[in-house]
């Protein structure tokens, strides 16, 4: 009886198919297997490369010299490091003034936008909310349909007074509709018994959200909070319409800007500029601005890629 019990789950071992190490159904071992391996390989580290590269050369061309930069159009490692491009930047009160109203701008609008999103999502979340439908559908409404630049400039900077202010940059875009909608469907497959005991154990429904949704939220957040955070570090057409007559208040990116636009302009040209800005750049300079106003926003993902993992996985368990 023993002997055919082992002769049987031997059989069934040979018969039963083997993960291989792409992932796929079958032997692991076959000649098929190892060379879909080193194509996924091979195609996945040219897509890295591919992406990486173009930020490679920015960096290499803001250690080089002008001289180089026209001798070696796709140089990676400048034979002659140099560093007067960041030197500039940071002897440039106004580039260092941008800095901080980037990061006041990006830190101060994802807070909001988080705020709204989340309050609107948990509130819309539930099916007892009076006028929810209603509520949906202008959502829905202003996801494809919107005033136009021109009347949110009417709005913004007559309506409600808040030219040449924060606000003006902050406030048009507290909330994004889509996103809105993506938390919301989050928190509806939140375990409602979860919430009812905390209701039954005296929890009010802001109690509710911030004890038991919120801790449960965090990935949602996080991978929300990087979208909005990016979105404001890179915003630079409502400070450059709304902003014009304060330029202390200008983040990096319209500086950045007027940085490109002095470069290709003539002497004659410069004189409508910024004074501190006569003289035109060098293009490494434009390079190491490139690099100043990336790495922030690229120093924050690590920190929030575990969260990342875990909305990826609880994505995956739920189907």
């Amino acid at each position: 009886m023993n002997k055919n019990l082992k002769k049987s789950s031997e059989a069934n071992k040979k018969k039963a198919p083997v993960i291989g190490s792409s992932g796929a159904v079958g032997q692991g071992n076959t000649l098929a297997g190892r060379v879909f391996d080193v194509f996924n390989y091979v195609f996945l580290s040219l897509v890295a490369l591919t992406t990486i590269a173009p930020f490679i050369y920015i960096i290499g061309a803001s250690f080089a010299t002008e001289l180089e930069l026209a001798q070696r159009p796709l140089l990676i490692i400048p034979r002659d490091i140099s560093f007067n491009a960041y030197e500039y930047i940071f002897s440039t009160n106004k580039i260092v003034s941008g800095f901080k109203n980037s990061i006041f701008i990006t830190v101060a609008g994802t807070l909001i936008n988080l705020f709204f999103t989340v309050t609107m999502a948990y509130a819309i979340s539930k099916p007892r909310l009076r006028g929810r439908n209603f509520v949906l559908n202008m959502v829905i409404f202003s996801m494809f349909f919107g005033g136009g630049m021109i009347p949110s400039y009417i709005v913004v900077a007559n309506m409600l007074n808040m030219k040449n202010t924060y606000l003006s940059v902050l406030l048009p875009g507290a909330i994004s509709a889509y996103n809105m909608m993506i938390v919301k469907n989050f928190f509806q497959a939140i375990p409602q018994e979860l919430e009812e005991s905390a209701s039954m154990d005296g929890c009010t429904d802001i109690g509710v959200l911030w004890k038991i949704v919120l801790p449960l939220s965090l990935p949602v957040l996080a991978t929300f909070g990087l979208f909005y955070a990016v979105g404001h570090w890179n915003a630079y057409f409502g400070a450059m319409i709304y902003m014009p007559g304060a330029r202390e208040k200008w983040p990096l990116q319209v500086l950045l800007r007027e940085i490109i636009i002095l470069s290709n302009a003539t002497v004659a040209d410069s004189s409508v500029l910024d004074p501190e800005f006569v003289q035109p750049p060098e293009q490494s300079v434009k390079m190491a601005v490139i690099v100043v106003s990336t790495i922030p926003i690229m120093c924050v993902y690590p920190f929030l890629q575990k969260y990342f993992v875990k909305g990826v996985m609880v994505g995956a368990l739920k189907g």
